[in-house]
């Protein structure tokens, strides 16, 4: 296939532009698709809004805030390094992570300060292009060291019962967009996060399954109670690489299975079904990874198809 390099996609309203690659030879392109939102919105059946100023703020008034003083710091600890990469989240409870917030528009440091990452959007130029045998596909254009934020998968908050409703609407040629995120704050406390950039999303909505990926998906917090999907690297990203993550959430810090006791977060499950009860089959994965499943991975006990 031969490309041309096509319109941002995202239309100005991230703070770089997302470059569109198209196929000459049947002039596709994925801007028509769906509408570009840079974060959450609310959907149907969603109780919190996203954008909602829920959580409390810090009384810094330095640039940055620091480890002894910061009262969000010193409650949730300090989840980046100080050039804003995600530090090791691992606890002493397994395969456990502590859950990250970030500084708000509450706090009293700057927009620079290191405890605020996410909320500032891109950092490096991202490409979504043409596939061969997976559709539409997100690489980088320039190196992207490991820990460093890459974009949000963000869309549609949807309650559970639209979630389900939407899910068992889908035919078996449809593709599954909506992601189940379900963070353990304890032995019986457990919430759930769906989120679904069909219609309205990001870049993110692009980015393939890989069973040996060079992101991982992390739950950031901060100005609502509802979680913002982040993709951080695990390792360092060549410039051309595609950027890929794995769908059932077994790679990385943050995943996790099973109802364990924890300090915070985090499971991360995506339900890739393709219909009802008696519609459900395995669709085979593509990332030709020397560990491949062979399969994209499926997991109907977050949205229950039955």
């Amino acid at each position: 296939m031969s490309f041309i390099t096509g319109l941002d996609l995202c239309n100005g309203m991230e703070n770089l532009p997302v470059l569109t690659e198209s196929d000459v030879s049947n002039g596709e392109s994925p801007v028509a698709a769906f509408q570009y939102t840079p974060e959450n919105i609310p959907g149907p059946g969603c109780t919190h809004h996203p954008s909602e100023m829920t959580l409390p703020g810090c009384d810094c008034r330095s640039a940055s805030c620091q480890q002894g003083s910061c009262s969000c710091l010193q409650a949730y600890g300090q989840a980046y390094d100080s050039d804003g990469r995600l530090r090791d989240r691992g606890t002493e409870q397994g395969d456990y992570s502590r859950p990250v917030f970030e500084c708000n528009a509450l706090c009293g440091c700057s927009e620079t300060c290191s405890n605020r990452v996410v909320q500032r959007g891109l950092r490096f130029h991202l490409s979504v292009f043409p596939t061969q045998g997976k559709g539409w596909g997100v690489r980088t254009l320039e190196p992207i060291p490991r820990g460093s934020f890459v974009c949000e998968y963000a869309g549609e908050v949807l309650g559970y019962e639209e979630a389900c409703r939407r899910q068992r609407a889908q035919g078996p040629g449809d593709m599954n967009y909506i992601i189940a995120v379900r963070e353990h704050a304890g032995p019986d406390r457990v919430s759930e996060t769906f989120v679904d950039p069909a219609a309205m999303g990001n870049v993110g909505r692009f980015l393939n399954h890989s069973c040996q990926p060079n992101l991982s998906m992390v739950p950031v917090r901060v100005h609502s109670l509802v979680p913002r999907l982040a993709l951080f690297a695990l390792r360092d990203v060549a410039a051309g690489e595609e950027l890929t993550f794995d769908y059932s959430g077994a790679h990385g810090s943050t995943a996790m299975k099973g109802p364990k006791p924890s300090s915070g977060p985090v499971a991360i499950e995506s339900s890739c079904s393709t219909g009802g009860a008696g519609a459900l089959k395995r669709k085979p994965c593509q990332c030709g990874t020397q560990n491949c499943s062979l399969f994209l991975p499926l997991d109907i006990s977050v949205i229950n198809t039955s």
